[in-house]
């Protein structure tokens, strides 16, 4: 009985290598051609969807830039040396990161990285916590330029055990952060995390009067009503999709376009698929 379910078991094994191996039969000469054989592979059912959208992103990160997906620095969470401690404190707690740049007088100047848990011992000081004592546990930044590809970003996450960069512009301006979570999820896919605001909240307000961050999965029936707009929900379900119609493609992260009465522009992009975006109302004029 158990050498007929071993013989079974290999048949099947044969036969799922001689699917796959027909799949490949013609061989691939390019990225496009691998990408073409695995959607044919996902519709042999050789693959799941899943599988191939990992593959997807992995041949694709080298493609991509730290520009590309780094946050920018109005979403930054950062800690000003200048603070009082309580308030960095506050700060660290309501936020719910891990780390926290921690810039001086002038926001493109770094300091160094704060790491939550190094707080920890601060809760239990007898003594009136300082903000020496805060700065004090400042681990090194890491800084790399916007044109870095993710590829070579992952490898030095990796092999360098940091977790953030700071990106920094053709000027050595800070222009955002970028973090292993975000290159993870260039080739996996989102990962949902507890600590994502927009996963609960799918419309901010921001410190800007009249600007909003708007998840790309956020409802039309959800941002019509919030925005008295009259989008339509007939052919798609979320304002992502309608993003993507109006510009005729995945838009990339700053890009903008305007209609509706409303302007919105790409806060968070991974070539694939939106993720974040501003809203701005009113359109702001720019006849002059």
């Amino acid at each position: 009985m158990s050498e007929d379910r071993s013989s079974s078991s290999n048949d099947q094994q044969k036969s799922w290598f001689e699917r796959l191996a027909q799949a490949f039969h013609d061989e691939p000469r390019s990225r496009k051609d691998i990408v073409e054989l695995l959607e044919t592979a996902v519709k042999s059912d050789i693959i799941d969807q899943d599988a191939f959208t990992i593959v997807e992103g992995a041949l694709e990160v080298s493609e991509v830039q730290a520009r590309d997906i780094m946050i920018p620095p109005s979403q930054m969470v950062v800690i000003k040396s200048e603070d009082d401690p309580k308030t960095s404190i506050r700060k660290v707690i309501e936020s719910s990161h891990s780390r926290f740049p921690v810039v001086g007088e002038d926001s493109d100047k770094i300091l160094g990285v704060l790491l939550a848990k190094d707080l920890l011992p601060l809760l239990f000081k007898e003594e009136e916590i300082v903000i020496d004592d805060i700065l004090s546990r400042l681990r090194p930044a890491n800084f790399i330029p916007e044109s870095k590809r993710l590829n070579v970003l992952l490898n030095d996450f990796r092999t360098k055990r940091y977790h953030m960069a700071i990106v920094l512009d053709e000027y050595g301006s800070v222009s955002g952060l970028a973090t292993i979570e975000d290159v993870l999820e260039q080739i996996v896919g989102e990962i949902e995390d507890e600590t994502d605001k927009l996963d609960s909240e799918d419309i901010q307000v921001t410190d800007q009067s009249g600007v909003y961050w708007v998840s790309a999965l956020c409802s039309i029936e959800e941002f019509n009503e919030f925005f008295k707009s009259d989008l339509s929900e007939e052919e798609f379900d979320t304002i992502g999709g309608i993003l993507v119609q109006q510009f005729g493609r995945v838009p990339l992260r700053d890009e903008s376009i305007a209609f509706n009465g409303l302007h919105f522009n790409v806060i968070k992009s991974d070539g694939r698929r939106v993720k974040t975006i501003q809203v701005s109302q009113p359109f702001p004029d720019t006849t002059e």
